[in-house]
């Protein structure tokens, strides 16, 4: 019988052994641990955090010297001259990423997994001074940025003055413009970032058409066409307006015929303006004079060669491409005269479902399926199920927002590709993502994709053989990796290729170049 036995037996009985407080700490060897133990369990919190708003909210307990001692700004919040009083109302930062945030100050650990998640943790580390976390989250964005969101981690890092990223994001933008601007995501960006792109002077475009059609496209889904209501509200409030972006446009780089079936049909230009810019193209001495504030340029934009992306891997002809993840570099010989078609075909490997429930995703569903092929393949990206309507309203919409970001990794957890997928897409159906870029596996070596989903919802979880056949490749899928218990069901399908025949397969196993493509189609 040891101490607190004896004492309980002393008190009669009246504590159970059940009731006595675990000695934790005993097995709690780093500090760490036990600062992980202290924020799981909330054991002697002093403080409360109301963080986010409803209908997301949420409460978070706290330690107030844990957090002082490694936040100046915490230290003030509660043995400042004017402590806060609790709960602390918390409304500028979202839960996960406020969660995320403890979970580095007690216990220094820094889990990044998406981009908008270290968007979200930067504001949090740059709002309560945490410097070692700030430089680990922009580190995080340097290495993540891709068209789909160069736009936004431009604005992100303006906001909070990070010349470096801003730089790397415009050379991204100006490399791949014609990618960022198919983006469904360029639509959503504000309007300042629009003009900003739009006054570069170099911009990998083929002509000014593909920048006025980005507009167009921006002026419809942000209601900005001109004689609409939000349009004369920002012209009178002094904020910038889609035809402040439209003066952008080098139209007399255009010859009269380019202009007469593009722009010369849009609403975005009036009458009397579609005349001034057709007379200055056709006649350059012309005595019309341009709209006000339109350019007068009309040298072509110079396109600036990309290093990091080339969009045809199996085009025919030597290239060299670098792999962005890697620092080597990669060679893909001619093509040319090669009967090669099977280089170049996409196949769909699908897991036979043998049995699906359904999983209720409440926060963040992290999916993963650990696999080894007994042949080497170029891996572009895997299919994924779609949510199922919870209720008879979800039924009624048909599709939904989907929010997911997937990756693929090594044997040795190293992150080979990855993407992020934002889109409405329709229930009950799967989903095609492909990654940012194909990557080259290496027969009977282990790979692991996985998939985190933001987007909270039903989704079907499958049971698989362990066995898939494709095409004479024979796929080994095991549930997680090394005893991982996170669920793998979501995985129905993985999309591959195979190399070239005289493909080097001894090189990197990263092969950058085919940009992510996204599509939908029914279960």
């Amino acid at each position: 019988m040891n101490f607190l036995q004896e004492v309980a037996a002393s008190q009669g009985g009246m504590m159970s052994v059940a009731q006595l407080p675990c000695d934790w700490q005993i097995t709690k060897h780093l500090i760490k641990e036990r600062g992980e133990h202290l924020l799981e369990t909330g054991l002697w919190s002093d403080c409360r955090f109301i963080v986010g708003s409803e209908p997301s909210q949420q409460v978070f307990d706290g330690h107030k010297l844990f957090l002082a001692m490694s936040s100046p700004v915490f230290e003030a919040m509660f043995f400042g001259g004017m402590p806060e009083r609790d709960p602390i109302a918390i409304l500028d930062v979202q839960p996960e990423a406020f969660k995320a945030l403890l979970e580095y100050i007690y216990t220094d650990k820094i889990n990044l997994t998406s981009f908008d998640q270290a968007c979200e943790l930067c504001y949090g580390a740059k709002k309560y001074m945490l410097p070692h976390l700030l430089t680990e989250c922009t580190t995080y964005l340097w290495s993540d940025l891709h068209p789909k969101n160069a736009c936004r981690a431009y604005e992100f890092s303006k906001l909070f003055e990070e010349p470096q990223l801003m730089a790397k994001c415009i050379k991204i933008i100006c490399e791949q413009t014609q990618e960022v601007l198919n983006e469904t995501t360029f639509e959503d960006v504000e309007l300042t970032t629009v003009i900003t792109v739009l006054e570069q002077e170099e911009l990998n475009v083929n002509s000014e058409l593909d920048l006025f059609a980005a507009i167009c496209r921006y002026a419809s889904r942000n209601n900005q066409i001109p004689g609409h209501a939000s349009g004369e509200a920002n012209s009178n409030s002094g904020m910038p307006t889609i035809h402040d972006a439209i003066k952008k446009i080098r139209f007399l780089t255009l010859s009269p015929q380019q202009f007469a079936d593009g722009p010369g049909k849009s609403n975005l230009l009036s009458e009397s303006e579609k005349f001034s810019v057709l007379m200055n193209i056709c006649s350059p001495s012309s005595n019309t004079p341009l709209p006000e504030g339109f350019t007068t340029c009309k040298e072509r934009r110079k396109r600036r060669l990309d290093q990091y992306y080339h969009p045809s891997i199996f085009s025919g002809r030597e290239i060299t491409v670098k792999d962005s993840s890697r620092t080597s570099t990669l060679k893909l010989n001619s093509l040319v005269g090669e009967a090669n078609n099977e280089a170049s075909k996409k196949l769909i490997c699908n897991r036979v479902l043998l049995r699906e429930t359904e999983c209720m995703n409440t926060s963040v569903l992290d999916c993963a399926a650990t696999f080894m092929c007994d042949r080497n393949i170029c891996v572009y990206g895997i299919q994924i199920p779609t949510q199922t309507p919870i209720n008879d309203e979800n039924a009624a919409c048909l599709v939904y927002a989907e929010l997911l970001y997937a990756h693929l990794l090594d044997a040795e957890g190293s992150r080979l590709t990855y993407t992020h997928f934002t889109s409405r897409v329709q229930y009950n159906s799967l989903i095609e993502i492909s990654f940012n870029r194909p990557v080259y596996i290496q027969k009977n070596k282990q790979y692991k994709v996985g998939v985190v989903l933001n987007k909270v919802g039903c989704y079907p979880i499958g049971t698989y053989p362990s066995l898939s056949l494709c095409d004479g490749v024979k796929f080994t899928f095991t549930q997680g990796q090394g005893g991982d218990s996170v669920r793998d069901g979501l995985i129905r399908s993985v999309i591959f290729a195979f190399p070239p025949s005289n493909y080097n397969q001894t090189c990197n196993p990263g092969i950058s170049g085919i940009p992510g493509n996204h599509r939908m189609q029914p279960i």
